[in-house]
């Protein structure tokens, strides 16, 4: 059994540019299934812009003009493409492995919100062997998409935690605006798939370069609200 500490509280995180550094195989894999349907290619940047959506979200920003059979099949596409392609997990960012077991450890409940669907977080998960430090973790195919607050709101709910006891951890605009959304105060990362400049907009307390300069902020925002 973890040890209490009555000074821990809720980390939420966000999977693919935060924990996860999968950002631009996510835009090649969207790249390549738009070129095998015969769709005009998405930029480099425009690909990075969609990662954090769901799947239908990201398809429907990338192309709002398309028809739904051509949806339908771009989506089947990507998810053939991702799957065959990733024989291997991608890598964790430097730290990842170790502060998610010390905060595990400290007494934190940790939990994922996360565009990916629930087979391929699940997937990933084991491939990481990361599942054993979460609580919970919701899915954009089974819930609303970034950055509508139901995801969070969700979590909130199962885990008991109020706004004020949790964090949102991501590199997106998307994850950052969830949180406000949801009256969840927010972290940002800028190693990931939206620039630090455009994060910066969204208002987290911090934004930070190093997944592990994340710890003293989260140390301090729970002391604080204690």
């Amino acid at each position: 059994m973890r040890p209490s500490n009555p000074s821990a509280g809720l980390l939420i995180f966000d999977w693919d540019g935060t924990l996860v550094d999968s950002v631009a195989f996510i835009a090649e894999s969207m790249r390549t299934a738009a070129s095998a349907e015969g769709l005009p290619v998405p930029s480099v940047d425009a690909a990075r812009n969609i990662v954090g959506l769901g799947l239908n979200e990201a398809i429907k920003t990338l192309y709002p003009q398309i028809c739904k059979a051509q949806s339908v099949a771009l989506r089947a596409s990507f998810s053939d493409i991702f799957r065959c392609q990733k024989n291997y997990p991608c890598e964790l960012f430097d730290g990842v492995r170790r502060y998610l077991r010390c905060w595990h450890e400290a007494g934190f409940t940790l939990a994922v919100a996360t565009g990916k669907s629930r087979a391929g977080l699940q997937r990933e998960m084991q491939q990481q062997q990361l599942g054993e430090h979460f609580d919970a973790s919701r899915c954009s195919d089974e819930t609303r998409s970034k950055p509508h607050p139901m995801m969070l709101q969700q979590l909130l709910d199962e885990l008991s935690f109020v706004p004020k006891r949790a964090l949102m951890i991501g590199d997106t605009q998307y994850d950052l605006d969830m949180a406000t959304n949801a009256g969840i105060t927010s972290i940002a990362v800028d190693y990931g798939a939206h620039t630090r400049s455009r994060l910066l907009e969204a208002h987290p307390i911090a934004c930070v370069s190093r997944f592990k300069d994340l710890n003293n902020h989260i140390k301090e925002y729970f002391e604080i609200n204690t």
